[in-house]
C-alpha cells in the first residue's frame, strides 16, 4: 500500500505541512477569540460592569436554554424556524436559478427585466409585511414567502453574473460547433458557473435566516423570532439573547454544511 505522500518532493511536503499548521492555527485562533469574548462578557456581568438584566450573560443564556429544554419547547421553536428557513432557502435558490437561466437565454428579456430586479432588490421587504399578510395569510406560508422575497433577487443576480462571466472564447467555440442554446447551457454554462452557485448558496443562507426571522416578527406565534419578540415585550432579555445565540449556531451550521459541500466538489 502506497503512502499518500509518496512521490511528493521534500519542498512540497514542507509546503503541505506548513499549510496544515496554518489551518490548525486559524481554527484554534477562531475558538480562542470566541472563548475570550464569552469569558469577558461573563466576567463583566458577574462584576456588574455591565447590567446582566439588560445584556444577559453566557451563564444566564445557558440556563434559559436549559429551561426551554426542560419545559419541552426548545426543539419545538427551533424546528419551526429551521423548517421555515430551509423551505424559503430552497425555494429562493431554485426559483432564482431558473429565472437567471431565462434571463441568460434571452438578452432582450434580461434588458427589460433588469431595472425591475434592481428596484425589487432595493425595496425594504419589511414594508411589504402588511401586504404579505393580506395576500398569503398569517400562517407559515407568509413567513416562507417573506424568506423567498428577501433571498430570491440576490440569487438571481449572483447566478446571472456567474452565467455571463463564462469565458467568451468557450462560448464562441460552442457556437462554431453548432451547439444549441440548451446544449451550451448544459455542457458549458452550468459546470463553469458552479463557483457562482456555491457563493450564491452562502449568501442565500444568511438572507434566508433574515427573511424567516422578519416573517416571524410579523405573523408568527412560535419560532425563534417569536421568542425574541416575546422576550422583548415582557423584558425577558435572557430569552432574547438565548434565541439570538441559537440563531447564530444554526446559521453557522448551515453555512458550514455548504462550505463542506463546496470543499468536496472542489476536490473532485
Amino acid at each position: 500500500m502506497k503512502h499518500k505522500n509518496e512521490g511528493y518532493s521534500r519542498e512540497h511536503l514542507a509546503y503541505l505541512k506548513k499549510e496544515k499548521k496554518k489551518k490548525i492555527t486559524v481554527t484554534l485562533s477562531r475558538w480562542l477569540v470566541l472563548v475570550v469574548i464569552l469569558g469577558i462578557w461573563e466576567l463583566f456581568a458577574q462584576l456588574k460592569v455591565i447590567n446582566p438584566f439588560i445584556t444577559s450573560s453566557p451563564s444566564r443564556v445557558l440556563k434559559t436554554i436549559g429551561d426551554l429544554y426542560a419545559n419541552g419547547t426548545l426543539f419545538y421553536h427551533i424546528g419551526i424556524t429551521l423548517a421555515e428557513t430551509m423551505a424559503g432557502f430552497l425555494l429562493a435558490v431554485i426559483l432564482g436559478y431558473a429565472i437567471a437561466v431565462v434571463l441568460w437565454a434571452s438578452e432582450t428579456v434580461r434588458k427589460v427585466a433588469e431595472p425591475y430586479i434592481v428596484v425589487l432588490n432595493a425595496l425594504p421587504k419589511i414594508a411589504l409585511g402588511p401586504l404579505i399578510i393580506i395576500w398569503v395569510g398569517t400562517g407559515y406560508d407568509a413567513i416562507i414567502f417573506m424568506t423567498v422575497l428577501v433571498s430570491i433577487i440576490v440569487c438571481i443576480m449572483n447566478m446571472l453574473s456567474g452565467f455571463i462571466a463564462v469565458d467568451k472564447t468557450k462560448l464562441l467555440l460552442m457556437k462554431s460547433m453548432g451547439a444549441s442554446r440548451m446544449t451550451t447551457l448544459r455542457k458549458l454554462i452550468i459546470p463553469a458557473s458552479l463557483p457562482a452557485l456555491m457563493n450564491t448558496l452562502k449568501v442565500a443562507v444568511g438572507l434566508a435566516w433574515i427573511g424567516s426571522i422578519m416573517g416571524e416578527y410579523i405573523v408568527s406565534k412560535a419560532g425563534l423570532g417569536y421568542l425574541i419578540v416575546y422576550g422583548g415585550q415582557v423584558f425577558k432579555l435572557d430569552l432574547v439573547m438565548c434565541a439570538t445565540f441559537i440563531l447564530c449556531v444554526l446559521a453557522g451550521g448551515m453555512y458550514g454544511i455548504i462550505a463542506l459541500i463546496e470543499k468536496r466538489i472542489n476536490k473532485n
